[in-house]
């Protein structure tokens, strides 16, 4: 699918590298970025996001490349949508759709996929017109249209429960999700879960941590199912580890909402492994992001180390960094070479040891109040 990105700059953030992640995430999609066209505006324009003038060299270029697709680099409203689309005359995506359908095509567990087609739902709801029928076809069809119900209605209707029907579902997923966790709480396990930049090299860290077989590919949203793994650390014990979903910036609100129960682990650890590609120019930027959602789901509180991956490309030596309260701040490690791993085991090992002291003297202090 021949496509055309479309960014425009408002004057925020580094447009260079939003842009340059708008063509992985069409390339994650299946979609072959043909042309790029670029603007710059004060604000959004009301009908056609871009303005007339502007949407007439997308059309132009469309129309001159053969091509099937248009993919903003923004969030567009219903209207702004529509409008697009008859301007255009072919299907036009926004970031949001964009990024539901990488999830879509990746979600590999129940729940992934559960937690997929609520969030897409719930974002098409808002652009129901027409061609809602499938849903009608899967539950039988006959018989189930009220009396005087126009066609919309139906669908409106039938989008509705089936967006109650995986609400009920994932709210049974996170009931044993909190379950599994409980159990794992009674044996004290540390948990530690692994955030950070979608393609930041999470998983390719965590299988080297776990000796696991996590997906771990050079493409956005490779993992989208949380995996977990117990590990042994001499004399801090065994710890529990977990991968999860990677952040990315403007992260749709329904994903961060419907993902809610995989990203749970994140709320519950006990350590926050950061992981940011140090070979990446926008890493700075990418710590913020997800710093932001890290806030939004509740996590911003949770200890946290900064695991600066990919010092190979980065021309980085193997380091840890602590502040100047003596705690780990930084470990510069490559997941891939495993430099640096050592190093990032004692850091974690070091944080499982402080939590162990401090529930022991947790203990000893309740046990005095009892025994006064």
């Amino acid at each position: 699918m021949r496509a055309v990105l479309v960014g425009v700059d408002f004057g925020k953030g580094d447009f260079a590298a939003s842009l340059e992640e708008l063509s992985l995430l069409s390339r994650s999609a299946g979609a072959d970025p043909v042309v790029i066209v670029t603007g710059k505006r004060s604000a959004p324009d009301a009908a056609l996001f871009v303005g007339s003038g502007k949407a007439d060299e997308i059309g132009d270029a469309i129309a001159d490349n053969g091509l099937d697709i248009a993919i903003f680099n923004h969030a567009l409203s219903p209207a702004q949508q529509r409008n697009l689309e008859r301007h255009l005359k072919v299907r036009v995506v926004d970031r949001t759709s964009l990024i539901l359908d990488i999830f879509a095509q990746r979600a590999q567990s129940h729940e992934g996929k559960v937690q997929v087609e609520l969030a897409q739902l719930q974002h098409l709801s808002t652009r129901l017109v027409r061609g809602w029928t499938h849903l009608e076809r899967q539950k039988g069809g006959i018989g189930l249209r009220g009396p005087g119900e126009t066609q919309l209605e139906t669908d409106r209707r039938l989008l509705g429960e089936r967006v109650k029907m995986l609400r009920s579902k994932l709210e049974k997923l996170h009931k044993q999700r909190a379950t599994q966790r409980r159990a794992r709480g009674r044996n004290n396990a540390f948990s530690v879960s692994l955030v950070g930049y979608t393609n930041a090299g999470k998983s390719t860290l965590f299988n080297a941590l776990a000796k696991a077989r996590a997906l771990a590919a050079d493409q956005l949203f490779a993992t989208l199912d949380t995996t977990s793994r117990r590990i042994y650390l001499g004399e801090a014990g065994s710890v529990v580890i977990s991968d999860t979903v990677g952040f990315i910036r403007e992260l749709p609100h329904q994903l961060v909402a419907a993902f809610r129960a995989t990203l749970e682990e994140t709320i519950h650890a006990d350590l926050l492994l950061h992981v940011v590609d140090g070979a990446s120019p926008a890493r700075m930027e990418q710590i913020e992001q997800v710093n932001m959602v890290l806030q939004e789901i509740g996590a911003d509180k949770i200890p946290q180390i900064l695991v600066w991956n990919k010092i190979d490309a980065a021309g980085l030596e193997p380091a840890l960094e602590r502040d100047e309260y003596d705690k780990i701040r930084r470990v510069f490690v490559s997941a891939q070479t495993g430099s640096g791993l050592d190093l990032l085991r004692e850091a974690i090992a070091e944080c499982a040891k402080a939590r162990a002291a401090s529930l022991e003297d947790a203990s000893l202090v309740a046990s005095d109040d009892v025994n006064a």
